[in-house]
């Protein structure tokens, strides 16, 4: 559900990377970084052998730049740009990557009651081209694009063929598919022996495997749009992202940013940054833009019903709300504030 230059989230990590002697091979790292999916990527991996880490860094990278090949809207010869082109009323066959993200982004659907959907890409190109042109699209060719999209009308025939049923239905994972980027590279790093890494897409997504030596986790500074707030989590194999939209501008204060509701075909009007929590990177990822969909009341919901999961609500004002299934989201509260209200629900009924 992504689409232009992705908004640039500061997240801020401490990494306790400095060894405690230099000799000490237990604590070597090595990060590095990698241009794909419009952002950068970023790795750092602990191993007692930085040539094993890096070596095992750049496979990790070959994995995410394969993904982007395969997955991207914008390459015509991508698998996702043929299947657009060629699976309405038509099951084709696609590889096992491709099959596996479009049976999950369907799940995360139906999870969210269809506010995750990534038939949205209709929309999306409609109101991308409103922001090149300055002009907003027609209630005639909103309704037009509605009219193609639906999450129901994906026809996944297991185990690799998926069908469109309709004939105007495109697909875009961009609201998901940096966080599959980031498990599969993970598993990439398992696979070679890595045990304590932090992967980072752009700073929107983001998974902790391990901990750095001596630490429970990875510490990481949540978005906070009010520079009130300070929220914080700790990570230790789950996953983090945040989703805001962006500010108005070609269009005034009636302008969009890139996140569009399936509901409406509108932007999306949301004050929030909403940072989420979960076991994997997909999860988190498609959560993150759900969530900010739905807000706090109905997002509180949704997250009761995945184990491991979090989240965070935070307006410029300051006023936040939080939920949980098992992970602390930690902030601190500026009592000085006399505009900011705080609440707090807990997915397993505590307060």
């Amino acid at each position: 559900m992504l689409w232009g230059n992705v908004l640039a989230i500061a997240l801020l990590v401490l990494l306790w990377l400095v060894p405690t002697r230099a000799t000490d091979a237990a604590t070597a790292f090595v990060h590095k970084k990698k241009y794909a999916m419009g952002t950068v990527f970023e790795i750092v991996a602990y191993d007692s052998s930085p040539g094993h880490a890096a070596a095992a860094i750049d496979q990790a990278f070959k994995e995410i730049v394969r993904l982007d090949e395969l997955l991207s809207n914008y390459n015509p010869d991508s698998e996702l740009s043929r299947l657009n082109r060629t699976a309405h009323f038509q099951p084709q066959a696609v590889s096992p990557d491709l099959y596996r993200i479009t049976e999950e982004s369907v799940e995360y659907s139906r999870i969210s009651g269809g506010k995750f959907d990534i038939t949205v890409a209709p929309l999306v190109d409609l109101w991308k081209e409103a922001l090149r042109s300055g002009t907003a699209p027609s209630i005639e060719q909103q309704l037009e694009a509605r009219q193609c999209i639906g999450y129901e009308k994906i026809k996944l025939l297991y185990p690799s063929q998926i069908e469109f049923r309709s004939s105007c239905l495109r697909i875009d994972v961009g609201g998901i598919g940096k966080g599959y980027a980031i498990d599969r590279a993970a598993d990439i790093l398992r696979s070679r022996g890595i045990s304590r890494a932090l992967l980072d897409a752009g700073g929107s997504t983001m998974y902790a495997m391990g901990a750095p030596r001596g630490q429970p986790g990875w510490l990481v500074r949540l978005r906070d749009p009010s520079q009130r707030v300070d929220p914080r989590v700790m990570l230790s194999e789950n996953s983090l992202s945040t989703s805001e939209q962006t500010p108005p501008s070609l269009l005034q204060n009636n302008s969009a940013g890139h996140i569009i509701d399936p509901a409406t075909g509108l932007p999306v009007d949301s004050p929030y940054a909403v940072s989420v929590i979960a076991t994997t990177a997909t999860a988190s990822d498609a959560l993150s833009t759900t969530l900010l969909l739905v807000g706090p009341s109905a997002g509180k919901k949704i997250v009761e019903k995945i184990p491991g999961s979090a989240a965070l609500w935070v307006a410029p004002t300051g006023e936040t709300a939080t939920a949980s299934c098992g992970t602390e989201i930690i902030v601190h509260h500026d009592l000085g504030s006399s505009r900011r209200s705080q609440r707090e629900f807990a997915g397993d009924g505590r307060r």
